[in-house]
């Protein structure tokens, strides 16, 4: 596992303390390298998953106290003992008790020491409006970033303490470790961690015993692998499109406002369900969340079952890749939080090779990794934007790059990084180094364009001068050496880190920046005009459709804005493409200054070959009935972050505010709208609740369509564990 960078004198404030986090469960067929084993592991038995019941995760957790370096390969689902527990309750007729007509009610049970620590440490960062509404003095210092406003959402985009405390202890324990939150943690005694963890989650124990139970029977763990898949990658093929037909997904066009909730499954402890799965015939492939574990989920029949169980010892991280090694095995590809990729036989489960890509302690795997030919393609993204601004910190020195993997045993081809390595730049004024250059993080998944022999990626903005031409950019790759065929830069000088949107005089802050923070967030896609020519697309967190032409060194055809974007708005995580139009949906979230009355939540089908708006749909919020207790932020939350989906002519696509609207992609007439932000009883017996829909979750197969929702990555969204099935009435 890549050790992560130990930050001395970090704040002990978190900026976005569970981002990509996981329990930490041992399998006990198969364990990956342990920290500190070389970067590229690769099978030597054929004992790599858990298939069965066998691999079952066993054993208690180890101490919050122990060791770095031990801390992943012992952490289970379960929690040690509480470090103090509530007053006992005195017995009735006992002078002191509540029957004691002199004592008018029993002593309040004394503060848990561990919020405290919570209080001092974390407080500032995790107690957000829907908390704790608080507004902290503008002559704050330095290192303590000030509180949002209760009226405004969470720009930090730290999980709130609601959603902290929904999550498991091992994910809590590996983030103040080895996690994104280890320099924070190494600020505490290994009293205090295990105190705040204590605190957080207590003995909460997530029972995955529902795995076992939902094995299918012998006769059914068969998985054909004939057919191509439905879903082979982020964008479902090659070119991104995230387009399906009636045959793929089983279902059509006049089906769909007749669709209805088939059944629920719910994974235990978890508050972010965001990986998309590899769908082939009826067996979907899923990452489950926040947890070291991949699943193949039967769904050929009434029931749903489980045909095979990978468990590793880091939580997972991606969406899933399919593909083909030389030869014809079926295998699939995916990344852990580590920023390590896994490669698995798709049929068995059967563990094949783990590669590190990290280059840094803060560096991440966001994309998901497409196989191609003979190579697996991995995009690298980082998360130093979070912390750069931190005045003990020497920023900033991460950057973007991609990886070309050998498919066969994972060992590296090329690399092509974004920028050259960051040198000191300049004394930020107390003696200590500006480094730079650093940024362009790549978080979306490559297009893969074969007539041309080049893969396409967005870059994001720079977090250190000077910002290089790759940053706000779409990149063309050459796929056998690596190249940099051609670049287009959308926005030049985004200088951004996340802290410098409160104190922007703070050592570390750019003097000279437009602090947008304007990723290319989603994919590209490689489409066709209605003339028979290839246009590349495009979506910016600036609110602005690209359309270039891949025959000209990325030459602009034509553009189409949608209001000014922000750090979390515009086009956020995908677009879609149905042979003739393109889909962009709008998030909402405020600009620097906490508005922007320009930025209309919503989503657009726009005609691929001139950029001419055709229609479009605004998002109003809803907060009628009890939806004020159940959607975080009703009133507000209300854009659309995820990736559409595309299936015979209707556009799927999901709202932070938990809603799911189907679109005719001719008209934009809503065929169908679901609240998915609710409980659920669920197939596997695990309470279920729905939250906000984010990221990519929406995919189909055998006449079933399948939601992700839930998402508290981000604070102000509502939490959830559930992935949704729907079907056409019968």
């Amino acid at each position: 596992m890549l050790e992560p960078v130990r930050i001395r004198g970090v704040r002990r404030c978190s900026v976005l303390l569970a981002l990509f986090l996981a329990s930490c469960v041992q399998t006990t067929s198969q364990q990956p390298a342990p920290p500190g084993a070389p970067e590229n592991q690769v099978a030597s038995t054929a004992t790599g998953a858990s298939t069965g019941a066998a691999g079952a995760a066993a054993g208690s957790p180890a101490g919050a106290a122990a060791s770095t370096a031990a801390g992943a390969a012992a952490l289970q689902t379960s929690a040690p003992a509480t470090a103090a527990g509530s007053a006992p309750t005195p017995a009735s007729g006992v002078p002191g008790s509540s029957a004691d007509p002199a004592v008018a009610s029993p002593a309040p049970p004394p503060a848990h020491p561990g919020k405290a620590v919570y209080d001092k440490a974390c407080a500032a960062c995790h107690d957000q409006p829907q908390d704790a509404p608080a507004n902290q003095p503008q002559d704050a210092p330095a290192n303590q970033p000030q509180e949002v406003p209760a009226d405004q959402p969470n720009l930090t985009r730290a999980p709130s303490l609601t959603a902290l405390k929904a999550m498991r202890y091992g994910q809590l324990h590996y983030a103040l470790t080895d996690g994104k939150m280890a320099a924070q943690g190494a600020m505490l005694s290994s009293v205090d961690r295990a105190s705040v963890i204590d605190f957080l989650v207590g003995r909460a124990v997530a029972d995955d015993e529902w795995i076992d139970k939902m094995m299918c029977a012998p006769n059914r763990r068969l998985i054909s692998l004939r057919m191509p898949a439905t879903v082979a990658t982020f964008g479902f093929d090659k070119r991104n499109t995230r387009n399906l037909t009636s045959e793929q997904a089983g279902f059509t066009r006049d089906e769909v406002k007749n669709l209805e909730l088939a059944w629920a499954l719910a994974v235990p402890r978890a508050t972010t369900v965001r990986a998309q799965p590899a769908v082939v015939g009826s067996t979907l492939f899923i990452p489950l969340a926040e947890s070291p574990t991949m699943v193949a989920l039967d769904v050929s029949r009434e029931q749903p079952c489980l045909k095979w169980v990978y468990r590793t010892d880091l939580p997972l991280r991606t969406g899933v890749g399919y593909g083909s090694l030389p030869g014809g095995r079926k295998v699939l590809v995916f990344a852990d939080v580590a920023a390590q990729v896994h490669m698995v036989d798709a049929a068995t489960g059967e563990f094949m090779w783990r590669t590190r890509v990290g280059m840094w302690g803060l560096s991440n795997t966001t994309g998901t990794p497409v196989i191609h030919g003979a190579r697996v393609y991995v995009p690298l993204s980082a998360s130093e934007i979070n912390v750069g601004a931190n005045e003990d910190h020497e920023c900033c020195k991460t950057h973007g790059a991609v990886f070309a993997l050998q498919s066969l045993n994972g060992r590296k081809v090329w690399v092509t990084h974004m920028m050259e390595d960051a040198k000191p730049v300049r004394d930020r004024g107390d003696g200590k180094m500006i480094w730079g250059p650093s940024g362009a993080p790549i978080w979306n998944s490559p297009s893969i364009d074969e007539k041309r022999g080049v893969l396409y990626v967005g870059t994001g903005e720079a977090t250190s001068e000077p910002a290089e031409k790759t940053t706000d950019a779409i990149v063309a790759i050459d796929l056998k050496d690596g190249r940099i065929r051609w670049s287009f830069q959308a926005t030049d000088n985004d200088i951004f880190l996340t802290g410098c949107l409160f104190r922007p005089d703070g050592l570390n802050c750019p003097k000279e920046s437009r602090m947008l923070d304007v990723d290319f967030g989603a994919s590209t896609i490689l489409a066709t005009g209605s003339d028979g020519k290839d246009i590349l697309l495009a979506g910016q967190k600036s609110g602005t459709l690209w359309a270039l032409d891949p025959d000209a060194r990325g030459k602009l055809l034509w553009r189409r804005d949608f209001g000014t974007g922000s750090p979390l708005g515009g086009i956020h995580w995908g677009i879609a493409f149905d042979g003739e139009r393109v889909f962009a949906p709008i998030h909402f979230f405020p600009g620097r200054d906490g508005k922007d009355p320009n930025q209309v939540p919503g989503i657009h089908g726009v005609k691929v070959d001139t950029g001419e708006v055709l229609w479009s749909y605004e998002s109003k919020p809803d907060c009628s009935g009890d939806r004020p207790s159940r959607v975080t932020g009703c009133d507000r939350a209300i854009g659309f972050s995820g990736a559409p989906t595309v299936i015979d002519g209707a556009v799927f696509q999901g709202s932070v505010d938990g809603y799911l609207r189907a679109f005719d992609a001719q008209t934009g007439d809503v065929l169908l709208e679901y609240d998915t932000a609710r409980s659920y009883e669920t197939v596997n017996g695990v309470p279920g609740k729905g939250g906000s829909i984010d990221n990519a979750s929406i995919v189909a197969t055998n006449g079933y369509l399948f939601v992700n929702s839930g998402y508290a990555l981000i604070g102000g969204q509502t939490p959830g564990n559930v992935i949704l099935a729907f079907r056409p009435k019968r």
